[in-house]
């Protein structure tokens, strides 16, 4: 017995020693990698062809100012919000907080958790539209897919502290057989919205709240409301609007209600509208590069014409990999990555990213390279094996670390162009 509780003894006391020593030696993160380089060799390729977002962005400021809204649309790496909520982030400590911008009409999605604001519902249901309409029209707007009230249905918005809330904004569909929509804010007092009218069709409304930063909920009081979209905005300053839809395409973009859309476009005009597609076109080996780019000509003609003053950027298809076991031939596959080769790229990726290129050139919208910036071919295999892993397992969604470092450098890319061109419109200064 002595024996065992002198070795317990050892062992308490070297655990000790070992609690000590690590509580001596804090967590160092790991160094992240510096950006990678473009196509171009510029940070935005075609960043003259954002001189009208300047412009405005100029124009905005938390005093005295505009709010500059940025609308990016795209699948799942917009959708999580934590690339987009970083660059909203870096942004808005620059040029002001302009509100949290247009968000989903419910919970999108299990796990839904969208920066600067908390999101819950209380009998409210969120519809997504299908996926791949094809050109389709289904009754949706840029969000993906619509929340429905029944009478005594709340849906709730909670900002972060610091998170300003001046005016709320939705965007429905009205008919004869709507209700009225009522805002219940946590200081002031209630007001509604009513989507009952004879005619149906989408329906842009907005309310002016008390100034603060305190909670809302929508009310569903007498019959059904359905929702395309709410908007949080602040007084002035930049606001970033993320609205993503896991797995989608622009083929799903292109069954978006022609109507709606341009409602919700000219109820909040845009200064810059970002297409952050591709992964999933690039992991289809079926996909068509001529069909592709034509849905991306035509989304673009219909984009300018339902926002003419906003600026486009174009984010290409980051680097995107899967296990080789998983292709259905080696001819399906375009390059291997890992020690041992066990993940493989699609060559679908390339094209995609080929395509996009060619055409902001030709349309005259400005393009991202999303694929350099983060290191080239073989890239997403090594940002996740790093010590820190800057991607997930799968090799295609950044980790929260990776998405703040990638989004630090899209938020640094366009700054450092708004600079530029600022400097060469001042001499300078």
């Amino acid at each position: 017995m002595m024996i065992r509780a002198a070795a317990a003894a050892v062992i308490l006391s070297l655990t000790v020693g070992l609690t000590a020593c690590r509580a001596q030696n804090p967590y160092q993160p790991v160094e992240r990698p510096s950006p990678g380089e473009t196509v171009c060799g510029t940070p935005i390729c075609g960043a003259e062809f954002l001189a009208p977002a300047f412009l405005a962005l100029e124009a905005s400021g938390d005093t005295g100012g505009r709010r500059f809204h940025i609308l990016q649309i795209g699948d799942s790496h917009t959708a999580g919000d934590q690339i987009s909520g970083q660059v909203r982030s870096r942004m808005q400590a620059r040029f002001g907080r302009g509100g949290r911008g247009i968000l989903p009409p419910g919970l999108p999605y299990t796990g839904y958790a969208p920066r600067q604001m908390s999101v819950s519902a209380t009998g409210a249901r969120y519809l997504p539209a299908p996926l791949i309409a094809g050109g389709t029209r289904v009754l949706t707007g840029l969000a993906g897919g619509q929340g429905r009230l029944e009478a005594g249905d709340h849906l709730s918005f909670i900002p972060d502290p610091g998170v300003p809330l001046t005016t709320l904004g939705v965007c429905g569909q009205a008919g004869p057989d709507r209700g009225t929509l009522q805002i219940v804010p946590d200081i002031g007092l209630p007001q509604a919205i009513d989507f009952r009218r004879e005619t149906a069709g989408p329906l842009c409304a907005e309310v002016v709240l008390s100034p603060g930063d305190a909670g809302l909920t929508l009310v569903a009081v007498d019959a059904p409301v359905v929702l395309d979209d709410v908007r949080l905005w602040g007084e002035a300053g930049l606001s970033l609007s993320n609205l993503g839809v896991v797995g989608s395409t622009l083929m799903d973009l292109e069954g978006r209600d022609a109507a709606t859309v341009v409602a919700q476009l000219r109820a909040d005009p845009p200064d810059l509208i970002v297409l952050a597609y591709g992964t999933n076109e690039g992991f289809d080996g079926e996909l068509d590069p001529l069909a592709y780019e034509q849905v991306l000509r035509d989304r673009i003609a219909w984009l300018r014409q339902a926002a003419p003053e906003a600026a486009l950027m174009i984010m290409g298809a980051p680097d995107g990999l899967r296990r080789s076991q998983t292709a259905a031939g080696p001819q399906r596959w375009s390059q291997s990555c890992g020690s041992e080769g066990e993940w493989q790229t699609p060559p679908a990726l390339a094209l995609v990213r080929d395509v996009q290129r060619r055409v902001s050139e030709d349309l005259g919208v400005a393009f991202w390279d999303w694929y350099g910036r983060m290191g080239g071919a073989c890239s997403a295999d090594r940002l996740a094996g790093m010590g820190e892993p800057l991607m997930r397992g799968d090799r295609v969604h950044f980790t929260a670390t990776g998405a703040e470092w990638i989004g630090d450098i899209l938020a640094d890319d366009l700054m450092t162009t708004f600079d530029g061109w600022r400097a060469s419109r001042t001499g300078g200064d």
